[in-house]
């Protein structure tokens, strides 16, 4: 278990934006979140610290602390390339690395591995491209995930949002939990194969 450094103030208005259905905890994307103490585990881990480094610590508590001030939305239903969103074209490049890169690089040969990591992390599998899963990153933040596997052209993927996004997060930080919830759907995938 790590402790984010939130103020109190960070955390009730945590609470009250999630509105927990089991006492004072948050579950995201394997993650338990107690939304009294302030500290996070890792369920994918086999080890009490796992994989919440120093820099994964960093980013948990800035996009939980930027998504406290979240003004919540109902999903429009519209979903929108990450360059649609506003602002969002400046970060598109590395965007295409960190999150769109890695998807295609791991799961491209095993798609079929993909939906079964989107499962581990409350995902569900969508009937867009030939691939597709849905991943709630945090509360009103899904992520649908688009894969086409290498036929005639190479492997590619695709991560879209729902319109309102930008609604829960600044850019930038859904730039970040974009590329976190790709490396949370590949340490899914290797959580799974030592199971």
């Amino acid at each position: 278990m790590i402790k984010l450094n939130f103020q109190t103030q960070t955390l009730q208005k945590l609470r009250h934006l999630i509105n927990p259905q089991k006492g004072n905890s948050y579950d995201f994307l394997e993650y338990t979140l107690n939304l009294e103490t302030g500290t996070v585990s890792d369920k994918l881990s086999n080890n009490s610290v796992g994989n919440i480094n120093e820099r994964r610590t960093q980013i948990l508590a800035v996009l939980l602390s930027h998504y406290s001030l979240a003004n919540p939305t109902p999903p429009s239903g519209k979903l929108v390339k990450f360059k649609d969103i506003p602002g969002g074209y400046t970060y598109e490049g590395a965007f295409n690395q960190r999150a769109i890169q890695p998807i295609v690089e791991v799961f491209g040969e095993n798609p079929e591995d993909l939906p079964e990591a989107a499962k581990l992390l409350d995902g569900l599998r969508l009937n867009l491209g030939e691939i597709s899963v849905k991943v709630t990153a945090l509360k009103g933040i899904p992520l649908t995930y688009i894969l086409w596997t290498a036929d005639e052209f190479p492997a590619s993927a695709s991560i879209l949002y729902d319109e309102s996004a930008s609604n829960y997060l600044p850019t930038e930080d859904l730039a970040v939990l974009g590329e976190l919830t790709t490396s949370r759907l590949i340490e899914a995938k290797q959580f799974l194969r030592t199971k």
